[in-house]
């Protein structure tokens, strides 16, 4: 795993966070693992998140590496090299936080700080098997992130430990609190193709938490898939036009941007309307539900080897990626499979309870709540090595 700036260092103290290259740390350069940034000058001040977490007490040990300029799902990146996945040797590390999910994996970190535009968090969680949010749009500020606009992105953690995570979301957005006294949450899941073996791992993890459940359709995902998919050429498109003319960016992550330019008006234009359409279904399933529950990739990842070779899985994203065109919080859970391979269960939950999505998670893994001092960090302890 390639940690990218030398001038920050592992140490003892408060909890470690790495923090993915697309976010701004005060006098390092934001490179976005890309060469056609390897000149950007430092950065001036923190990007708000860093300072937020900073002012908690946490530790920043490290600048993470990513999928390239975060436009690609499988995380390798020939510039920088591809972080290994310490868990699934043998498999992507995912994208595009691939750094952030690897350094928390390999216990280098607890907590990665990532951005999700299209599954970013949750699909390398998924791949390394460890937790990872997204939450609610616009919930943390991305003052200070790349690109400087989205309507589709959201900066949020991972973490081997689920308390871990929410002790995290805790000290950086006052207003995240987990309710102490609640009745068992009531889930909704969503009928989604994925791998039979995907489907009965979740399934096994349903039955042990004992919690009432019912069936839930959104029957337009994959039109929000694509819609989303629309939206986010567009977007990375603009932001990162320029730098394409440097002739620098990556050759998988070049036939993106070239593809992207294409977007025309009218599909995304169609591509709102679908959003609209999807946020109304979510949240009409979410009238009846405390929680969506469906699996967060639909199939097993690919070896590290085919995408090396050049293979493609924008796929991988599928039942992640419509929840980044809605704006509502979802989570990616880690569970214990039978075979060698990962996978991950995602809950979806009301825009603006990322609280209850946490709860609903602690429910589903027979956990007990955390007391409520221990949902924040301590001493104040602010540090950041060069």
């Amino acid at each position: 795993m390639t940690l990218l700036s030398s001038r920050l260092s592992l140490g003892a103290g408060p909890r470690k966070v790495v923090v993915k290259d697309t976010i701004d740390i005060a006098g390092l350069p934001t490179c976005a693992g890309s060469e056609s940034l390897a000149d950007a000058p430092p950065a001036a001040t923190h990007a708000e998140i860093v300072e937020r977490t900073l002012n908690a007490g946490y530790h920043i040990v490290g600048k993470a590496n990513l999928h390239e300029l975060a436009f690609g799902m499988t995380g390798i990146n020939a510039w920088t090299g591809t972080p290994e996945n310490p868990r699934y040797p043998t498999l992507i590390p995912g994208g595009s936080s691939s750094g952030s999910a690897a350094a928390v994996a390999a216990g280098l970190a607890d907590i990665g700080i990532g951005t999700d535009t299209g599954g970013s968090i949750r699909v390398p969680a998924a791949c390394c098997g460890v937790y990872g949010f997204k939450p609610t749009f616009g919930r943390l500020s991305r003052h200070g992130v790349m690109p400087a606009e989205s309507s589709l992105d959201c900066v949020g953690p991972l973490a081997s430990d689920l308390g871990v995570l929410v002790e995290f979301m805790a000290a950086v957005d006052p207003d995240f609190r987990l309710p102490q006294k609640s009745s068992p949450a009531v889930l909704g899941c969503v009928d989604v193709n994925a791998e039979p073996a995907i489907w009965s791992s979740i399934e096994g993890q349903l039955r042990r938490a004992e919690l009432t459940r019912g069936s839930a359709t959104l029957p337009l995902m994959a039109e929000a898939f694509e819609a989303a998919m629309v939206i986010i050429n567009r977007e990375t498109f603009r932001a990162c036009e320029t730098l394409l003319a440097t002739g620098k960016v990556g050759a998988d992550v070049a036939r993106r941007l070239e593809a992207a330019a294409l977007t025309t008006d009218a599909e995304l234009k169609e591509a709102e309307r679908i959003r609209r359409a999807f946020i109304a279904g979510v949240d009409e399933a979410l009238e009846r539900h405390d929680v969506l529950v469906l699996p967060t990739l639909p199939h097993f990842p690919m070896t590290v080897q085919e995408a090396l070779a050049g293979q493609q899985d924008l796929k991988i994203s599928s039942l992640v990626r419509p929840f980044n065109l809605s704006g509502h919080p979802a989570l990616a859970i880690p569970l214990d499979a039978q075979q060698a391979l990962p996978v991950s269960m995602q809950l979806v939950g009301r825009r603006g309870d990322d609280a209850g999505v946490c709860r609903a998670a602690y429910q589903l893994m027979g956990q007990a709540l955390p007391a409520p001092q221990e949902q924040q960090t301590g001493e104040k302890h602010a540090t950041v090595h060069r």
